[in-house]
């Protein structure tokens, strides 16, 4: 299975901050916001990714993550113009999908939670189908809402109605067969003029072939695509931080759990960071940080 992270977009909820700057580049605390849903890919054991944005900006990302060979990776980039949608992502990417399977993030969304790698592990290895997530929140009418039976099968999906058939909300995280390139091509634009994810899982649907996975209690979930989601995304990532002493979406250290990177190159990575707390915590997965401190 192939990634996909749709960094594209005009930020303009979150003017003037991404005025001159891509959202996706804007922090979390102390990390990009790309490394998020990066490092949700990692999660899931892809290691081969495109990131679409702006041709104005793809530099930047390029400076930040290059080719991904550090992390073991191949990453890379195609421009999206004009923001033809979230559907766009797989016409654009054809040629990168090849004739893989595809899990599609959006770059602006942060996920943790207990069992999510297991949950990512088991969808990365699906077959036929398409999966999306359901998250239960009080206001659904700014988001996809999605109804299900009692057998957690999708009965219907709507864009930001004005009366919720239910209180979950789909998150910018979805997993496709290969079809879905053709799904795409197929689709019409909406009256705004884009090709729209509800549309796209809606042709999956009419095919039984949508299926859902939902996100409990304790788990969270942020769109930080406006100043709120913003400031709660990076208060919980420094709450968790230091609570744990653990970092959240660090693709260092997920490159090195995963087997793609050693010790060595985990501790090079560290030492480039050195004097941050970041660069500490990597020397410290790598074992550098104590080796340094013994007499």
């Amino acid at each position: 299975m192939k990634g996909i992270i749709l960094a594209g977009g005009e930020g303009s909820r979150l003017y003037p901050i991404t005025k001159c700057m891509s959202k996706q580049l804007l922090p979390i605390y102390d990390k990009p916001m790309i490394y998020y849903p990066l490092s949700v890919l990692m999660l899931s054991r892809i290691n081969e990714v495109l990131i679409i944005s702006d041709s104005k900006y793809i530099g930047f990302y390029k400076d930040l993550v290059g080719d991904g060979c550090h992390l073991g990776m191949k990453l890379e980039y195609k421009a999206q113009e004009q923001p033809r949608g979230l559907a766009d992502a797989f016409i654009l990417g054809e040629k990168f999908i090849g004739e893989d399977n595809v899990c599609l993030i959006l770059g602006d969304n942060l996920f943790y939670g207990q069992n999510f790698i297991s949950k990512l592990l088991k969808l990365s290895s699906m077959k036929k189908g398409a999966v999306i997530f359901g998250y239960y929140v009080s206001s659904p009418r700014d988001f996809g809402v999605v109804e299900f039976d009692q057998n957690n099968r999708v009965i219907s999906l709507e864009e930001k109605p004005e009366y919720p058939k239910s209180n979950y909300v789909v998150p910018g995280l979805y997993f496709y067969d290969n079809s879905v390139i053709e799904k795409a091509k197929n689709l019409q634009p909406s009256p705004r003029g884009e090709l729209e994810i509800t549309d796209l899982n809606n042709a999956y649907l009419k095919e039984n072939q949508l299926h859902i996975e939902l996100l409990g209690r304790g788990f969270a979930w942020f769109d930080t695509g406006s100043y709120d989601g913003l400031m709660n995304a990076s208060n919980f990532v420094q709450t968790m931080q230091k609570r744990t002493g653990l970092y959240i979406s660090c693709p260092e250290e997920i490159a090195y759990r995963n087997g793609w990177i050693d010790r060595s190159k985990l501790a090079a990575l560290g030492r480039e960071y050195e004097k941050t707390d970041y660069g500490q915590y990597l020397l410290t997965v790598a074992g550098e940080k104590e080796e340094r401190s013994r007499p």
